[in-house]
């Protein structure tokens, strides 16, 4: 029980932390340049340019069969989304993205979905029976969330936004809309 105790205590004063970070702090400033989750962005904010720390590239199988990884995006804007069956607010989002994606993909933005913490079998036939026809990565054990930067895989959905120099652009943690994103990806493509 004490060892529960202290572990509770640890991780509320963890949180405590994370949620007091704001401005340039939002993003740890790491020697080796890369990004590490602190909190997330406001819904329709961007981190600044002169902020943005590289993405890990994440990668591995595809739903559909295949691999892909985020460098085989590169000099594109990538909107990342981690979701799983299980979770309500996934349910609802993901098709609002699949009609987002439709809509953009053609302006040079790509769309990859991770399926994290769910059973492949239920993943594929959510998007089968959806007609998702971005790529989903199936990622059981939540790894790519850590790779690419400890984002917070306990709490789904969350979606990440790279710039087209695969730097981390924004980090938005709950459901989302598509006219909650098509301001952003726009912001986004401007950018040179």
């Amino acid at each position: 029980m004490k060892r529960l105790l202290t572990a509770l205590a640890t991780a509320a004063l963890t949180v405590s932390a994370l949620s007091a970070c704001t401005g340039k702090d939002a993003v740890n400033q790491t020697t080796n340049g890369d990004y590490t989750f602190q909190q997330a962005t406001n819904i329709g904010s961007l981190i600044a340019v002169g902020s943005r720390k590289k993405a890990e590239d994440i990668g591995g199988t595809l739903l559909s069969g295949g691999r892909t990884t985020l460098r085989d995006n590169a000099g594109k804007v990538v909107l990342i989304n981690f979701w799983a069956t299980w979770c309500q607010p996934c349910i609802i989002e993901t098709p609002q993205l699949d009609a987002l994606y439709r809509r953009v993909h053609a302006t040079g933005v790509d769309f990859l979905g991770i399926n994290t913490k769910d059973q492949k079998s239920k993943a594929e036939s959510f998007v089968r029976d959806n007609d998702i026809s971005y790529p989903i990565l199936f990622d059981e054990e939540g790894q790519s969330a850590l790779r690419l930067g400890n984002l917070p895989a306990a709490s789904l959905p969350f979606t990440v936004m790279i710039d087209k120099h695969q730097r981390v652009a924004a980090v938005y943690t709950g459901r989302l809309s598509p006219k909650d994103l098509e301001p952003v990806i726009n912001k986004l493509r401007a950018e040179s």
